[in-house]
């Protein structure tokens, strides 16, 4: 508050030039008058969202930012290149799309993969696009979108290794990214919903968990361990890159893949996860997915192959 001993000449002229100034500015809404526009015009489905709403979809095609929660060292789904400064992957291109779709830009963020899965994020990051299995336990906490592929689970040992079959490895050590369906696998608790999976490894084998697919393969490679369990792409993705490690046998189970939100937002997520699932099946439909698909892994994992 300003002190009573100000001219009121001054104080007139101020408040003159504050009104001057709020009505150079343009308003929200119909009507003429102002030219600056405060914010960019919403593109996208973003251009159908009432901005002024308080749910996690306003709030993010309000910010015009998308910030997705993915992992910088897991290829062919995604990876961070130092060098460059650039992200690629299939889940960077899904993810992409979907931002394009809602009509903002995206952010990355890397928290690590059981930060991810634990939930309560508390508004950190709005979408984990890293392909996510979804599981019963995962959903406690979580909201998935419908699933934009499919992808089989395998068995990797060292190139020219004495194992030749599952059975092989009772007693063996395998290495799992910590806190995923691998782990739950090889400890019997794999719960996704409407699929009953085949335990076909043997239960006494010793399990190493590591921060990422990709260290778990490398300590494969150095013969810390005799074997990796990881998605089939994943797996072959290193092989290709001259990894001296072999696939054994056929996957062990397929599982479903999805981007996910957390149910705890600070907004509610129920309808900015059902726009991503909409999105997901038009990409489904346009064929986007199915070409991403066939760029990264050479085939198509966009159909369910549980039926």
């Amino acid at each position: 508050m300003r002190k009573s001993t100000i001219k009121l000449g001054f104080v007139l002229l101020a408040a003159f030039t504050l009104v001057a100034a709020a009505c150079s500015k343009s308003k929200s809404g119909g009507g003429g008058g102002g030219t600056a526009a405060s914010t960019p015009a919403a593109t996208g489905m973003c251009a159908t969202v009432d901005q002024n709403g308080t749910d996690l979809l306003a709030a993010v095609c309000r910010a015009g930012v998308l910030r997705v929660a993915t992992d910088p060292a897991y290829p062919p789904q995604s990876s961070y290149d130092e060098t460059t400064g650039t992200w690629q992957g299939f889940d960077i291109d899904v993810a992409t799309d979907i931002a394009k779709r809602l009509g903002v830009q995206v952010k990355w963020v890397t928290p690590a993969w059981d930060v991810i899965t634990a939930g309560h994020w508390s508004g950190r990051w709005d979408l984990s696009v890293g392909s996510m299995t979804i599981t019963a336990e995962r959903a406690q906490v979580l909201d998935f979108s419908t699933p934009y592929y499919y992808t089989p689970a395998g068995i990797a040992v060292q190139k020219g290794s004495p194992i030749t079959s599952f059975d092989q490895l009772s007693g063996k050590s395998i290495g799992v990214c910590g806190a995923c369906t691998y782990e739950y696998y090889l400890e019997r608790k794999l719960d996704i919903p409407g699929y009953t999976p085949t335990y076909v490894i043997p239960q006494d084998v010793k399990i190493v968990t590591y921060d990422t697919d990709s260290t778990a393969i490398q300590d494969l490679v150095l013969g810390r361990l005799d074997a990796v369990m990881s998605a089939v792409p994943t797996l072959q993705a290193a092989i290709d890159k001259g990894k001296p490690i072999q696939l054994l046998g056929d996957p062990v189970f397929y599982e479903p893949l999805a981007a996910a939100a957390d149910k705890s937002a600070p907004e509610d997520p129920t309808s900015f996860i059902q726009a991503v699932s909409d999105i997901i099946t038009q990409m489904h439909q346009d064929g986007t997915l199915t070409q991403l698909s066939m760029k990264w892994y050479k085939t198509d994992l966009t159909v369910n192959p549980l039926g």
